[in-house]
């Protein structure tokens, strides 16, 4: 398969699999009730509440897959637009900006157990 082929279906895979999250965060938030309701109301096409964050869930860690694949086909343009834009820092931007990620998703662990 042509890299070209492979980068499209990973972005629309990316897509759909980022639609699908988004709608099941929304359905979870505003749709389907949290809390005291009855258990009776918590079902949704069938499903549990639970059952929709678990899939929730997996779409999420599929999307982090996906995510992989699609850094590692376009890191060649990542380095050369970093390159562009920094010049000869580029690799500390880029240091900073993974740095960065695992520091706003460690705050947001920590505020979400406390």
């Amino acid at each position: 398969m042509k890299k070209n082929t492979l980068k499209y279906f990973i972005n629309t895979l990316l897509f759909i699999d980022m639609s699908s999250i988004a709608a099941l965060g929304l359905l979870l938030g505003f749709v389907i009730p949290k809390g005291k309701a009855l258990s009776s109301n918590k079902y949704f096409l069938g499903l549990h509440r639970h059952e929709w964050g678990d899939i929730h869930l997996y779409l999420s860690l599929f999307l982090l897959v996906l995510l992989v694949f699609h850094l590692w086909f376009n890191w060649a343009w990542i380095v050369q637009s970093t390159k562009r834009y920094f010049g000869n820092h580029w690799k500390n931007f880029l240091w900073v900006i993974s740095c960065a990620w695992i520091i706003v998703l460690s705050i947001g662990w920590v505020v979400v157990r406390s």
